[in-house]
């Protein structure tokens, strides 16, 4: 794998044939992952993948005017004729009075804090190969689990390091491992099938859950959704398993983006709106140790820090990239994200939302009577208007109790509606980059299959 000290220095090299060529100023990033894989299918090793890409991307300016372009081949001839090549591209473009660098006192300094992002192991597949075929073995070995739909181990690294032409350079280095098993139960007159999965990542493979939990889950998840029942069309309260509410805070963070806000495509308007019910907060911890998404610098070199995105109910400003802070006439705070292609977006890192007070069980008990949704099927939300349609299965809450799993069925409501209705159970726990405890939403309509 590159060493952090050889990718930067082809940023530098990049970056000296962009002035060269001809360009006022210009910023590159490299990114490179190796990942081997390793698939199971019935008791069988079915593929073994190894992936190694690496990328550079140079953007240019020229005046207000900027272009982008991407190499593989890193030799000094190609650098220097894609140099050349994305400066011809900047002063044929039009203008864009929104781009720029971030200046010298906006971009972070060096920190000596410490993530924890790279357990420094190399794949071993002989690891990679026991712990796929084990964790199929343990969703077989579920009542009701019929075959299985698949299974399978990960284990890679990555490097992205970005550098600027007025000083800024960083780089980050990551490991990363992952689990996952598909099951599928066919009913015994064999009319009906289900198919459902598990999976787990962690930055160090010692964090990750045994291959023989998650083939279990993925088992005891496929056996419950058997004989799906019908539920009647009405209003009521609808819970989000852990396993999608964490999408519920997607909606949110892609309408708090600043391009979102800055091109009146996002049902917010106000950046400190009281959204949420007041016991509601969402944090924003790019410094998690071990944290799959956590960094020191966004993707324009600026600093980051932990927020809160939605403090006790209210919004807590935009998330900005510089381009949009200068449209909106605002001041950055870090949210660019960056890869090799393209103008910066927008990202958040480790997404929360704080757990609530009462358990999930205690909160199924409260409900009475609804539904709790373990899948979302299809897209439909509108991001300009926030309404909310999804397929959606689950199970049936029948005077507080979990009862018949039910399919093919669609919630909705309206994103400012289902927001100021939600209620937090306290299971919150960090699976994923964003995460969600189970959510409560009351008066939401729901389709019955």
């Amino acid at each position: 794998m590159l060493d952090p000290k050889s990718a930067l220095d082809a940023l530098q090299s990049a970056l000296d044939s962009a002035k060269r060529a001809g360009a006022d100023a210009a910023d590159a990033v490299f990114a490179m992952d190796e990942t081997t894989s390793i698939s199971a299918l019935n008791g069988e090793v079915e593929d073994i993948t190894r992936s190694e890409d690496a990328e550079l991307g140079l953007r240019v300016f020229t005046g207000v005017r900027t272009a982008t372009v991407v190499i593989q081949d890193m030799t000094a001839d190609a650098v220097t004729a894609a140099a050349e090549r994305a400066v011809a591209m900047a002063r044929a473009s039009t203008d864009d009075p929104y781009a720029r660098l971030a200046r010298p006192d906006e971009l972070a300094a060096p920190s000596d804090i410490d993530l924890d992002l790279d357990d420094g192991h190399d794949p071993d597949l002989a690891a990679l190969e026991q712990a796929a075929l084990a964790c199929e073995a343990a969703a077989l070995a579920v009542d009701g689990v019929s075959k299985s739909g698949g299974s399978g181990s990960q284990s890679g690294r990555a490097l992205y390091a970005l550098a600027t032409s007025n000083g800024f350079a960083g780089v980050r280095t990551g490991s990363r491992h992952a689990v996952y098993a598909s099951a599928i139960a066919i009913a015994g007159s064999g009319s009906g099938m289900e198919r459902d999965y598990a999976q787990a990542y962690a930055r160090h493979s010692e964090d990750l859950e045994s291959a023989e939990t998650i083939g279990r889950r993925a088992g005891d998840r496929t056996a419950a959704r058997l004989g799906p029942g019908k539920l009647k069309s009405g209003t009521m309260p609808v819970l989000f398993d852990p396993r999608v509410s964490n999408t519920l805070l997607g909606h949110l963070l892609g309408a708090m983006s600043g391009p979102a806000i800055a091109r009146g495509t996002s049902f917010l308007s106000d950046p400190e709106e009281s959204l949420f019910p007041p016991q509601i907060s969402i944090v924003d911890d790019p410094h998690r140790r071990r944290g799959l998404r956590s960094r020191l610098f966004d993707g324009e070199g600026l600093p980051v820090g932990p927020r809160k995105l939605v403090a006790e109910g209210r919004l807590a400003g935009w998330l900005l990239n510089l381009a949009s802070a200068e449209q909106l006439g605002l001041a950055p705070n870090g949210y660019a994200s960056r890869g090799a292609s393209g103008s910066p977006g927008i990202s958040g890192s480790n997404i929360h939302l704080e757990p609530g007070a009462l358990s999930r069980d205690d909160l199924i008990r409260e409900t009475g009577n609804g539904v709790l949704v373990t899948e979302l099927i299809g897209q439909g939300v509108n991001g300009v208007t926030g309404d909310y349609s999804r397929g959606a299965s689950g199970f049936l809450i029948e005077n507080g109790e979990l009862t018949s799993p039910v399919s093919e069925i669609t919630v909705a409501g309206n994103l400012k509606r289902m927001f100021a209705a939600l209620t937090a159970a306290s299971d919150l726990e960090f699976r994923h980059s964003t995460n969600a405890p189970t959510l409560r939403i009351d008066g939401m309509t729901v389709a019955g299959g």
